[in-house]
């Protein structure tokens, strides 16, 4: 039975940093979003949304940890917002900006659903390990694996041919049959980018 000694008060128990937790994931909602107008009526502008509100979504994420521990005040609630958020900024939206660029092929379509779920996998390993990386002063040491946020290194390849004019049949490297699917060679960043996530072996320092 809940009580009023331990109800949460989730506007007053929210800090900075938390918001800044929430902005992030709101962008990257905005950029699903926006991916999803563009395949709605063709417009670059939606997709131009999308490939912007990323950046914004990564300076987001940079500070709110930051801010945390600048100010000394983070509520309960933050480790769960931040990975929550970057779940949908980071996993969710390049898969969503990949399709809208056209990674459309079943093949294509499985490689981003592996950086979703590696970058499901890798926010949950790093919670449940963070207490036993970290330092004295309660700072993460490195990531086991590259962060969330290397997704930028997919969206940067499919923004990189949208904005030369690469897109739907266009995409560089062309498309290839390969049993019952298509694949566009371009998909393979996110195959690499989802293993780079997950690997235990690869120690990433953090800043």
């Amino acid at each position: 039975m809940e009580t009023a000694s331990n109800r949460f008060s989730f506007v007053r128990g929210l800090s900075l940093s938390d918001y800044l937790s929430m902005a992030n994931g709101l962008g990257g909602a905005g950029a699903v979003l926006a991916a999803l107008g563009y395949l709605a009526d063709g417009r670059f502008a939606w997709l131009a949304l999308a490939l912007a509100l990323y950046p914004l979504c990564l300076l987001m994420d940079f500070f709110d940890g930051r801010i945390a521990r600048a100010t000394g005040k983070a509520s309960a609630l933050g480790p769960d917002l931040d990975s929550l958020a970057d779940v949908v900024s980071f996993g969710v939206a390049p898969a969503a900006i990949g399709f809208a660029v056209g990674l459309r092929g079943g093949w294509d379509v499985l490689a981003m659903l592996f950086l979703v779920a590696c970058a499901i996998g890798r926010l949950a390993r790093y919670n449940v390990t963070s207490a036993s990386l970290s330092d004295e002063s309660g700072k993460v040491r490195y990531f086991e694996g590259i962060p969330v946020s290397g997704s930028l290194l997919a969206v940067g390849a499919v923004a990189a041919a949208a904005l030369t004019g690469h897109t739907g049949a266009h995409l560089p490297l062309g498309a290839h049959h390969l049993g019952p699917f298509v694949l566009h060679p371009l998909a393979l960043v996110y195959v690499a980018v989802g293993c780079g996530m997950v690997s235990k072996r690869l120690h990433v320092p953090k800043l």
